[in-house]
């Protein structure tokens, strides 16, 4: 195993951890904060997140010689944001991420499940991802309009870094927003000995409560979300890349993760979709056999910065809240804007693609369950009934 080992492949592994924790931390403290979770519940999920994703990250490449990355579910966080405290409290966000573990390992385990998330159309699943997304991604938009002068240096770093080099335009905007932070708001005169004390971080158990609800509302749009956005599309790159990885296997593996990690208040861990496409890929190695080690160092990064995640917590709790989530937003982009080539690329699901669009981007709930339950039902509906109408 040693043998394999490279300075190429140590490089992207720490890139990818880098890279994964700083563009998508913010989305996932915007999505767990607006369910309900406080600051230290936040800490917590992000501190376990990091350590299951970090551990899974480290076996499995191993196991496998295969350069499977892990991650967390960055849409499935974004969805929280647009559905907001459900019927229960934070302990009923809880139980609904325990049940959407529950269904991933079941994905795994009974293979009909995971073929009936895989017969959803693409372009409704892809549409009800954008929907999620828009909202946030107008975030940057409403920070200029907040404050200017706080809002445009992250905007700006961000267009000046992706035009450069789009990977790392979104750790640079995070870069302006501490930046921002330090010279344009006001701090505490304590504010380092206070992060000091945060340094050591606290797993909190959260005791779940389970409701339909939340079930509905939560649990299954996030399975669908983690499943269609995260897992499938992790198994296709590592496929592209010449490797055959075991897919049910993993997809109960990360659910049993995801299990234990929702008693943290935490959203599921997934395969790693963008990452995986840095560690599968030549850049991590010439050699595919070799390229395993940049997932296993990944998982290592992942590691080490969750343990810092207390600290991460208490400095970007000093700010306004519409700074981070212009962060989360800017992160969102290139997500939201493939979810939307890939949703109204067909002319035939057009429609139903733009109802599913715009029922979830309403946030509207009906009967309680949020929309993107019933933007899928919409674009289902009218593609069906499309399809039957053509064939009659």
């Amino acid at each position: 195993m040693l043998k394999d080992f490279s300075l190429q492949a140590m490089i992207m592994g720490l890139l990818t951890a880098f890279v994964g924790f700083v563009s998508s931390f913010a989305v996932i403290m915007q999505g767990l904060t607006a369910v309900g979770a406080q600051p230290g519940e936040v800490a917590s999920a992000l501190l376990a997140l990091s350590l299951l994703m970090g551990l899974l990250g480290i076996l499995l490449p191993i196991w496998k010689r295969m350069p499977i990355s892990i991650a967390w579910s960055t849409p499935g966080a974004a969805l929280l944001t647009s559905v907001g405290i459900i019927e229960g409290g934070f302990p009923a966000a809880v139980g609904a991420f325990v049940m959407t573990g529950a269904l991933i390992v079941l994905s795994g385990l009974f293979s009909p499940l995971g073929r009936a998330i895989r017969m959803i159309p693409a372009p409704l699943a892809n549409a009800m991802l954008a929907g999620i997304l828009v909202n946030l991604c107008l975030a940057p938009v409403k920070a200029v309009s907040f404050n200017p002068w706080l809002g445009l240096p992250i905007v700006i770093t961000w267009i000046l870094v992706f035009v450069w080099k789009r990977i790392w335009a979104v750790p640079a905007a995070l870069a302006a927003f501490v930046v921002v932070l330090v010279l344009g708001v006001d701090l505490p005169p304590d504010v380092l000995s206070e992060l000091g004390r945060s340094i050591h971080p606290e797993l909190i158990f959260v005791s779940p409560h389970f409701t339909w609800h939340g079930f509905v509302s939560v649990a299954l749009p996030l399975f669908i979300v983690t499943m269609a956005s995260q897992n499938i599309p992790g198994i296709a790159i590592l496929k592209a890349n010449g490797f055959e990885p075991p897919a049910n296997r993993l997809f109960s593996l990360t659910g049993l993760c995801s299990l234990i990690a929702a008693v943290f208040g935490a959203v599921p861990v997934n395969l790693a979709a963008v990452t995986a496409a840095m560690c599968a890929s030549e850049e991590a190695h010439p050699d595919p056999q070799r390229r395993y080690w940049s997932a296993l160092i990944g998982g290592v990064g992942y590691i080490l910065l969750g343990l810092l995640s207390s600290a991460i917590i208490a400095f970007v709790a000093l700010s306004p809240p519409i700074l981070l989530q212009a962060v989360a937003g800017l992160a969102l982009v290139g997500a939201f804007s493939g979810s939307a080539q890939a949703a109204f690329r067909d002319a035939e699901s057009r429609e139903a693609a733009a109802v599913t669009f715009l029922v979830t981007a309403s946030g509207v709930a009906f009967a309680g369950i949020s929309g993107a339950f019933w933007g899928l039902i919409a674009g289902a509906a009218i593609l069906s009934l499309k399809r039957v109408i053509t064939r009659d």
